[in-house]
């Protein structure tokens, strides 16, 4: 395998539009560990090899156990997430996961549990590991 073409390259204005919204993500104040439980359980999902293995080495870095990432894709059946975690990995499945839409339940536990400004960024932390998926994925990015 090797990668298809480099983005960020040939289309740096592109590429530096979706980094300015991951700068964006960043500057919040979301949780490392919120960050990094979107980050991996969307890669998870959408099956993107490079940001796994970079999101997990970040997660490992910023102190999350070992036990609650291999956990991660199996997180209803563990008692190893709070609310607000699972509230959270709902959201960014089911946004993941789109077509299926977000269910109304899901909205509302995740705005029970988060205010609105945490809820929106939540959103778009989701949208944006989602953007670096699809370039991951279609580009062939391979993990190092």
């Amino acid at each position: 395998m090797k990668t298809r073409i480099n983005i960020e390259k040939v289309e740096p204005a592109g590429y530096k539009a979706i980094l300015g919204l991951e700068k964006f993500i960043e500057s919040t104040p979301l949780t490392r560990i919120h960050k990094d439980l979107i980050k991996i359980r969307a890669s998870q999902i959408n099956g993107c090899a490079f940001c796994i293995n970079m999101h997990t080495k970040d997660a490992r870095k910023a102190g999350e156990t070992e036990q609650r990432i291999y956990a991660l894709n199996a997180w209803r059946d563990t008692p190893f997430f709070s609310e607000e975690e699972r509230a959270i990995l709902a959201l960014t499945e089911e946004v993941t996961l789109i077509s299926n839409h977000v269910k109304d339940e899901t909205y509302e536990q995740a705005a029970k549990i988060l205010d609105e400004t945490y809820l929106a960024q939540v959103i778009l932390a989701i949208i944006t590991i989602n953007a670096w998926n699809r370039i991951g994925i279609s580009t062939n990015l391979i993990p190092a």
